[in-house]
């Protein structure tokens, strides 16, 4: 299969992560061959790291004619603008989540790749992982019997050691618990279960401002406030009756994940939607607590592997599984939650989306396809 050759916009921390994969698992599909940063030298710093030969300014990678796809991973702020120049340039794009910080700016990025005949594709990823894979793959086969009820569970401390170099934006919309780290429950919901119908939800905020405590920051001492919500209840209606609830805060300590899965025959404990592997357990009617190997493969740190899954869709022709409808969904249930918590009313659902299809069993090492 011809490789797609890929440009990556934003060279900050998670990127060393994507372009790890995409220059060594993911090699037979896609080639780096230029990368951009506001910054250059975290861009030429990359490029050396993971030999991409070109460094070049936003709009020289958007003007290469043989750059086929965008890999956008710059700041949540910057999303959708980024993906919109790269769509008006002919170019694929794939995004980190969140897909966008409002419905219009997502409703405007996916009209303009209908009209011009591009893929969007959207972070996380994770789903597709052996972990979330195998309990999908339970689920599906009646393990749990009917699903009907799910639970998540994320608790984070706030940044206030200001050592990430962009901690303010953690404290920010996009960067709060629901809109950071929701997206990777939200997405693993849908996969498994499908998509939302309705839904509501609470927000509050212990503390208005942060002050960073960590004399080795550059920020020490400084106070930065806190512009979003950072404790979020949410609670779902699915289309097929099933009824989840998520806990998300980021007003704790250490960093507390949970997912389960309730069915008429057993209890999915699920692993954590932040990673791509995990132990898999059902508790069944006997009281037993039996454990499940991965079923699937890609159970190591694997960001990218949606990338490379839309750039192997690109080239067969088929739907990609972490797409923008998918993504624009989960966006809708991230806002509706939001608007929900404003409002005191339940907010019911603008989009939905197919259940993406499962990976196949048996795939050779770093292949999508069968």
């Amino acid at each position: 299969m011809q490789k797609v050759k890929i440009g990556v916009i934003g060279c900050g921390q998670i990127s060393g992560k994507y372009l790890k994969n995409c220059t060594q698992t993911f090699d037979n599909i896609l080639e780096v061959v230029a990368c951009a940063d506001l910054m250059p030298e975290l861009a030429r710093q990359r490029a050396e790291e993971y030999g991409i030969p070109k460094v070049c300014s936003v709009e020289e990678l958007l003007a290469d004619p043989d750059i086929e796809m965008v890999l956008n991973l710059t700041a949540p702020a910057a999303h959708a603008a980024i993906n919109m120049q790269a769509l008006h340039a002919g170019k694929h794009v794939y995004t980190e989540k969140p897909f966008a910080l409002n419905r219009e700016d997502a409703d405007r990025v996916i009209a303009l790749a209908e009209e011009k005949g591009l893929l969007v594709g959207c972070a996380p990823d994770t789903f597709l992982g052996g972990g979330l894979q195998t309990c999908r793959k339970l689920i599906d086969e009646g393990w749990i019997g009917t699903p009907y009820a799910a639970s998540g569970l994320i608790l984070m401390g706030h940044p206030s050691s200001g050592l990430h170099p962009n901690f303010q934006n953690f404290l920010r919309l996009g960067g709060d618990p629901l809109l950071d780290m929701g997206p990777y429950y939200m997405t693993a919901l849908v996969s498994m279960l499908g998509p939302v119908r309705r839904v509501a939800g609470s927000a509050a905020t212990l503390h208005h401002e942060v002050t960073i405590m960590n004399p080795k920051s550059p920020r020490f001492g400084d106070s930065v406030p806190v512009e979003a919500p950072m404790n979020v209840t949410a609670l779902l209606e699915f289309e097929s009756g099933v009824l989840g609830s998520l806990q998300a805060a980021k007003e704790s300590f250490g960093y507390t994940p949970r997912l389960e899965i309730y069915g008429t025959e057993g209890i999915l404990y699920a692993p954590d939607p932040n990673f791509f592997g995990g132990k898999i357990a059902v508790k069944q009617h006997s009281g037993e607590v039996k454990e499940f190997p991965c079923s699937h493969g890609f159970t190591d740190e694997s960001r990218g592997i949606g990338l490379a899954d839309m750039a192997g869709a690109l080239r067969a022709g088929r739907t990609h599984r972490a797409n923008g409808m998918l993504a624009r969904h989960v966006l809708d249930i991230m806002l509706g939650v939001i608007d929900s918590a404003n409002t005191g009313r339940h907010i019911a659902m603008q989009t939905s989306c197919e259940r993406p299809t499962p990976l196949p069993l048996g795939l050779k090492y770093n292949r999508l396809e069968l």
